[in-house]
Order: structure tokens, then sequence, then C-alpha cells
């Protein structure tokens, strides 16, 4: 582990699948920390707090702390006050993430921003259907991610990223996104461990939302075979990882041949 300082975590599919813990993934952090490895945990995860990701993780038996945690939600919010300063926000979204938006003047009745968090029922027909009319009235949208889809228990779910193509064909105009795979959270993430991407892995379940946007800044890129990794994927991909495991649990002992 000579030149690793620092891993870089998805969670959803990587330490944990639909809320239940991925074997040996407890195992692996608390090895991390005991070796004086850092962490940090960078999530699309748009219904819950970082605080209550935290708590989630710690009843899995996994000891993450809220300051380790990066999700879109906070990278959000932290673009929306430095780019629209005091605008009225609609935020589409699910779960209560009130804590996460301080700062934020929520109106839904009159919006002058729009923010998409992860997809799920809130995502009807109608309310897709105003999202498209607000921007073609020129009312910006910001997207929390641009992630394709997630894993369930029982299967595959789309995400936001399935929707935003059709939005900004049908609108002419661009959504702005944030979280993954924006390259926002992999640098905000490096800042906050204060290590440079190169000294880091990244470790993620998908190829072109995760590994390779981490890559890209000079991290080491770990895909597993665990969440909604699908080989046919891998298979087709013309960016390839640099390194491919079962699961996070095969993660200390690629990283001793580093």
């Amino acid at each position: 582990m000579s030149h690793v300082d620092g891993v870089l975590f998805d969670i959803e599919g990587v330490l944990v699948t639909d809320r239940h813990p991925v074997p040996g993934a407890a195992d692996v952090l608390a090895r991390l920390r005991a070796d004086g490895v850092r962490r940090a945990f960078l999530t699309n995860t748009t219904s819950r707090t970082c605080a209550e990701i935290a708590r989630n993780l710690d009843d899995l038996g996994m000891d993450v702390d809220p300051d380790e945690i990066v999700t879109a939600v906070s990278l959000t919010v932290e673009h929306v006050r430095q780019t629209y300063p005091g605008r009225r926000c609609w935020v589409l979204d699910e779960g209560d993430i009130a804590a996460d938006l301080e700062g934020i003047d929520l109106d839904e009745d009159d919006p002058e921003v729009v923010i998409l968090g992860g997809a799920g029922d809130a995502f009807t027909h109608r309310a897709m259907s105003r999202v498209a009319e607000l921007m073609l009235e020129g009312v910006p949208v910001i997207a929390m991610h641009r992630a394709l889809s997630w894993q369930a228990a029982d299967g595959l779910r789309i995400d936001t990223g399935v929707y935003l193509a059709g939005l900004e064909e049908l609108s002419g105009r661009s959504v702005v996104t944030v979280g993954k795979p924006s390259l926002r959270g992999f640098l905000v993430a490096s800042e906050r461990m204060g290590i440079e991407p190169d000294r880091m892995v990244v470790v993620g379940d998908d190829l072109a939302g995760e590994v390779v946007p981490g890559q890209r800044l000079g991290m080491t890129g770990v895909l597993v075979r665990t969440g909604k990794f699908r080989q046919s994927v891998l298979d087709l991909a013309v960016d390839r990882p640099d390194h491919v495991v079962d699961s996070v649990a095969d993660l200390p002992g690629l990283l001793d041949t580093l």
C-alpha cells in the first residue's frame, strides 16, 4: 500500500446494496482506518442527509463520520449558494433532506431555479412535464447527479440521468450536473482528505459514473462486480478500469500489490 494514502468509496452497490451490507465491507473500512489510510465516501444518494447516512452505516457495523461523506445534495447546495444566491428553488426529490438544504429558499409554486434530486415516485408525468415547461421558459435546471440507474433488492431502477437527455433535447438547454459523474465531488473529497488524487484509489460499481471520472483525475480506479455492475457494460466500454475485483472485500489484497 506504499503509494496509496486515501480511498474514495461509493456507498450504494459497493458497501451496501439496498441498505444491506456487502459481506466484508465493515472489515475493509476498519482495516484502512487501523492502517492510517484516509477514507472518504462520495454518494449520489439524495434522499438522506450526511448524518443519517453515517448512522445507517454505523448500524451496519461500519464506523463512518458524517464529515467523511460527500453527497450530491451537499455539493448542489454549495453550487446553488454560489451561483444563484437568494433565488427561489423548487427541489423535486424523495426523502427528508431539509437539514442539508440550509441556506436554500424553497418555493415550489413560483421557482426561479429547479433542482432535480434522485429519480423516484416524485418524478411523475405531471411533475416532469412542469420541469420541461419551466425549462422552455428559461428557468435554469440543476441536477444533483446524472446517474442512469441504481440497484434495488429486486432489480435495477432508472435514475435521473435517463430523464435529462429528453429534457435537454426538448428545451434546447443544458442541465447543470453537480454530483457524479461530474468531477466536482471527486475534487471535494480529495481536498477534504488532504490527499492528491494520484495518491488515491476510487472504488465504485459504476464504470462510467465513478471509476473513469476518478481515473481522469489521476486516481487508481477499482471496479467492483457488485451493485449495478453488469459484465455486458464492461465488455462494451471503451474506457477501461485500472482494476476489477469481485467485491470490496477483495480491496485489501489489491492494495497490498499497489
